[in-house]
């Protein structure tokens, strides 16, 4: 549930580190993974609301990001939509999870009912792609 790390952590962790089955990690790192993307979708535009109240770096920090997040992907982001998340969320690097997409999905107005399935969808094929090279690593260091 990590920022940065994510799924992207916890499977290798869990495989490797724990020597877990994979087909018991990926489906609990999943579910570890949309539990903060949900409460962020949730909460964050009631908090930026409350936040925008009262002038404090937060709110010019938020304000700045949103500008120019919208300023440069707006145009793909209402051509594409919550597509534009869930391909963002299935890319297995830091800073593309679904802690920063539930700040895109606010940023660019998607519905949590578009947003979370979105992001669910994401997760799942960025889990397959780590428990993949997960797998085929540890395999691999066995060999050599």
């Amino acid at each position: 549930m990590t920022p940065v790390g994510e799924l992207r952590l916890a499977i290798p962790l869990g495989i490797e580190g724990y020597g877990l089955p994979w087909y018991g990690v990926l489906p609990v790192a999943i579910l570890g993974n949309l539990v903060p993307g949900a409460f962020w979708l949730l909460v964050l535009p009631r908090l930026a609301t409350s936040l925008e109240r009262f002038p404090n770096p937060a709110t010019a920090f938020l304000r700045w990001r949103s500008e120019s997040l919208r300023r440069h992907h707006t145009e793909r982001f209402h051509k594409h939509g919550a597509a534009m998340i869930a391909l963002f969320v299935a890319i297995p690097l830091p800073i593309t999870g679904v802690w920063t997409a539930s700040i895109a999905a606010w940023t660019f107005a998607i519905p949590f009912r578009q947003a979370l399935p979105a992001m669910a969808a994401g997760v799942m094929i960025g889990g397959i792609i780590v428990t993949a090279l997960t797998i085929a690593g540890i395999s691999l260091i066995k060999v050599i």
